[in-house]
């Protein structure tokens, strides 16, 4: 058996960092032992950086990745919002071409498994090439209750698509885009569709998305005019956005809630003691380049780690990025938040993610026998290669 042994300035085995420790591996990167470098023998690589297991990206749009630099930063979430629905119809050659490019830059800079959004299934030829594991979150966008069941069809077909093409381990499931998009109707559908599985939804990224369930009158019905709809066709809870829909939920998922910007302590607080009592798991996810790009706003770490939440990282798409690199999103968050330990940022990028898209048996930490993916990232953060 030919085996490999790395050694780096760190190491982190997906739990905590480590000095002066040596990485064995097969040929293959599966993982034979991590052993004090006095024990670890001749022949060992040596390497600049810190060494971790492969990282995973919560929450990625591939389908989206045409839209590099087409959407200014700074644009504010509702004008964003327009332009990503108005600036879609790109040539399909042009679509897949560029899906294909931020698919290699992503298995390159050392990703290994991404909870992808998609309303189509434009990304499965390039993922049933890819050697990335894919969560793939269908995307539902239904306004209106009349409309929910002829929605879920069709969103329901471009998810047996995926299935289709792409086999174990890879997954596929039904989701809700956004508490902004999906009737109530909907939101009961969709909950019956989805128990027990993994799930994503983007939450309260802007006030405006609670001033919606709030009061009805809000910045989104620009947006809603786009689809022909003059009036919030939601229903006024008078509650915020989180504590209107989250209780559609109650059949033992695991919900991923996806940038959270405007969410505050007493909605976490009162979200986390929901999940608890109807059996849900809550995951909070931070894309805090996104947040950048978009609004140049942060989301609340301090709040959901005070919380003791469970937080995983991920990039967003290229329409609202400036990568699809998950180091680059730790660097973010060490710049806005110092007092963070890296060792919490890398759990957030690795062991965290791999354990909440439910593949932790064989991803995110360093043990034997299992293949999580061997990553370099650069001591300053500014980027990582796939060694294996």
């Amino acid at each position: 058996m030919t085996l490999r042994k790395f050694q780096a300035d760190q190491l982190f085995d997906g739990k905590k960092l480590l000095t002066d420790h040596v990485l064995i591996t097969e040929a293959d990167g599966t993982i034979v032992d991590l052993q004090p470098t006095e024990a670890a023998g001749e022949h060992i690589e040596q390497l600049e950086g810190i060494l971790t297991p492969g990282l995973i990206n919560a929450h990625c749009h591939l389908e989206l990745s045409h839209l590099k630099d087409v959407i200014p930063p700074h644009t504010g979430l509702i004008e964003f919002l327009c332009s990503v629905v108005t600036k879609r119809g790109f040539d399909p050659e042009v679509i897949q071409e560029k899906i294909q490019l931020a698919e290699k830059e992503m298995f390159e800079n050392g990703i290994v498994a991404v909870g992808d959004i998609g309303n189509t299934a434009d990304t499965a030829l390039v993922k049933s090439k890819s050697q990335i594991r894919w969560q793939n979150f269908t995307e539902v966008l239904s306004f209106t209750d009349e409309k929910a069941t002829d929605a879920l069809a069709h969103f329901g077909s471009v998810a047996e698509t995926l299935k289709e093409v792409l086999g174990p381990p890879h997954r596929t499931a039904l989701v809700p885009h956004a508490p902004y998009s999906i009737s109530p109707r909907s939101f009961e559908l969709i909950n019956e569709a989805t128990a027990g599985e993994v799930i994503s939804m983007h939450n309260q990224e802007h006030p405006a998305e609670d001033h919606l369930y709030q009061t009805g009158d809000s910045e989104y019905l620009r947006l809603f005019k786009i689809f022909g709809i003059d009036q919030s066709p939601f229903p006024v809870t008078g509650k915020t956005s989180l504590r209107s829909v989250l209780p559609y939920f109650n059949k033992q998922q695991t919900i991923f809630l996806v940038h959270n910007t405007s969410t505050t302590e007493s909605d976490v607080i009162w979200a986390e003691e929901y999940a608890k009592q109807n059996d849900l798991k809550l995951i909070w996810c931070l894309c805090i380049n996104a947040n950048l790009y978009i609004e140049n706003k942060v989301p609340p770490i301090e709040i959901l780690m005070r919380n003791n939440c469970r937080i995983v990282l991920g990039t967003d798409s290229y329409s609202s990025n400036w990568q699809l690199s998950i180091v680059r999103e730790m660097k973010s968050i060490r710049d806005e938040f110092p007092a963070i330990p890296l060792e919490t940022i890398l759990q957030w990028a690795t062991s965290s993610g791999a354990a909440a898209l439910r593949w932790s048996d064989q991803l995110g930490t360093f043990e034997k026998g299992k293949q999580p993916g061997i990553v370099l990232l650069s001591n300053d953060l500014k980027k990582s290669r796939r060694l294996l």
